[in-house]
């Protein structure tokens, strides 16, 4: 069982939760830019959450599959067809032998997941699948996906199955569930978002006018953007006075702004130190809708509270165990 990369498009990459527990030794995290959608796609397919799945980046790679699949595709919306046939999104999907996915023009986001059910049968490094690609290690060779590379699957899992017998049906190219999970529980992805933040650790040591226009100006996302940071466009920000800062940890969403005052907002494959001051922090729960932005397009950076970063970071861990239930429901009424 196996996924034969015809084209490989832009950038994809096999990538999970990422890989904790060796920041020490400087080896970052990595993973899925929006874990969200990596989180659901595995529910639809009876994976566990945590699985590794393909990110797929705007311009999506066109696979063969070698055998019926049961994959299911959420995140941006890239246009995927089989056949030339468009293909419902965050759905379980049911795939023949010799079914040819490929993706067309992006509608919104910039960022896929392909979740195959029972997972890729490739190594753990590090107790991770996550591709670290300036590494060179985890995924598929430590790189992003090539012409003619075949990626070994594992059979369906059980709840994989039982999904799978529910999306099969009588057809004879692919088909998907007449269901899909209530999109009022995902996140709000749109084109030019407020994105919400708290104050970073060197929020004070900023000018008063850099302390405003932080929250109330718009930043471009830079083409030079990638999985690392995403540079943004703008006013500058300047400290009251230079000052030397000892690196320090910094994390995903982590807002650096470097001494010309144009902000860097830290990403998936992002460093583990930094010595740049830490004007802000993204929210963990705005980050899937982050990672879906567009280069070129713009964002707003919006003031909460630690309090109500951590409730609305609740409310999204709610809503994932309400679509857990919901599918579980689906596949055992």
């Amino acid at each position: 069982m196996s996924l034969e990369i015809l084209k490989p498009g832009l950038l994809t990459t096999i990538q999970d939760l990422g890989r904790y527990g060796h920041q020490k030794e400087g080896i970052i995290v990595s993973g899925a830019m929006d874990t969200f959608a990596l989180r659901v796609a595995n529910m639809l397919v009876g994976n566990p959450q945590h699985q590794a799945a393909l990110e797929i980046t705007l311009t999506g790679p066109t696979i063969r599959f070698t055998t019926d699949q049961l994959i299911a595709l959420t995140g941006a919306d890239l246009s995927p067809a089989l056949h030339g046939e468009a293909v419902k999104m965050w759905r379980p999907l049911f795939v023949k032998q010799g079914s040819i996915l490929e993706f067309k023009s992006p509608q919104s986001g910039c960022r896929a997941y392909l979740a195959v059910s029972g997972g890729f049968a490739i190594p753990e490094v590090l107790g991770s699948y996550a591709t670290y690609l300036k590494a060179g290690f985890g995924g598929f060779g430590g790189r992003a996906l090539q012409a003619g590379d075949l990626i070994p699957c594992h059979a369906p899992t059980g709840n994989g199955m039982e999904l799978f017998k529910m999306a099969a049906g009588p057809t004879e190219g692919h088909t998907s569930t007449n269901w899909t999970p209530d999109p009022q529980r995902y996140p709000n992805y749109q084109p030019s978002p407020t994105i919400r933040a708290i104050k970073g650790p060197e929020y004070e040591l900023f000018s008063e006018t850099a302390k405003e226009r932080i929250w109330s100006e718009r930043f471009q996302v830079s083409v030079q953007s990638d999985r690392m940071g995403y540079r943004l466009q703008g006013v500058s920000l300047y400290l009251q006075e230079q000052t030397e800062l000892i690196s320090s940890a910094v994390t995903f969403g982590t807002v650096q702004v470097p001494p010309d005052g144009q902000p860097i907002v830290l990403m998936a494959d992002h460093q583990t130190t930094g010595g740049y001051p830490r004007i802000a922090q993204v929210i963990s729960a705005d980050l899937p809708i982050l990672a879906q932005v567009v280069p070129g397009q713009t964002i707003q950076l919006q003031e909460v509270t630690l309090e109500e970063a951590q409730q609305l970071y609740i409310r999204q861990e709610q809503n994932l165990e309400l679509l857990a239930r919901a599918i579980h429901l689906k596949r055992n009424p």
